[in-house]
């Protein structure tokens, strides 16, 4: 019935603002309880809180529909990405879509990035992460790994790309031109914060 209705168009380009807009894994999260939630004839509850970290990079994090015409594959497949626990487990799903479909496309690149991002920030305790062309956000949850010592002194030491804004959101300005300069920056400074949380 969904599909019929558009679901179609669901997982496609066209849905790609919206992905974007609120992060891949709460895109998922939301979609999984509506479904439940329809199936079992309930209202949809969409102000529950949500586990896990948000990431959202606003660049196309998707698979798109010519890469992978089959509504009900890119579904089952983007529940299989965003279930990953591990790198390892991301890197088996990367080969086994490209044995089964072919090279995998830009946007499903930054997917698999993408996903990766979060499960580092989940290591860390990061909240949230908001990130653009021109820098971003950092929210530290209550039981972050990282030392607010270390962060203080990021700011200290580079205040022009470093600020706090209040007690637990740090932000960055450093500049992409591109996705891959984008998800590089944000790789880049997670493990920043990494090794300070290694050498709490």
């Amino acid at each position: 019935d969904l599909e019929i209705r558009g679901a179609g168009e669901l997982l496609g380009e066209e849905q790609s603002g919206q992905i974007e807009g609120i992060g891949f894994s709460l895109y998922m999260e939301l979609l999984e309880q509506a479904v439940t939630s329809m199936k079992a004839g309930k209202e949809l509850q969409l102000e529950s809180k949500f586990h896990g970290a948000e990431v959202s990079l606003r660049l196309p994090a998707i698979i798109p529909d010519d890469y992978l015409p089959d509504v009900h594959t890119r579904l089952i497949l983007y529940k299989r990405i965003a279930n990953a626990k591990d790198d390892a487990a991301l890197k088996e799903l990367q080969v086994e879509m490209i044995d089964r479909f072919g090279m995998l496309p830009d946007p499903v690149k930054n997917l698999f990035r993408q996903t990766a991002i979060k499960l580092q920030a989940q290591h860390l305790g990061i909240a949230k992460i908001d990130a653009g062309s021109l820098g971003g956000t950092i929210e530290f949850g209550a039981d972050t790994n990282v030392d607010p010592l270390s962060i203080v002194q990021m700011v200290q030491q580079a205040p022009q790309i470093y600020r706090l804004e209040g007690a637990t959101k740090l932000r960055f300005n450093v500049q992409s031109d591109d996705a891959e300069a984008l998800l590089a920056n944000v790789e880049q400074l997670l493990k920043t914060l990494e090794k300070s949380a290694q050498g709490k």
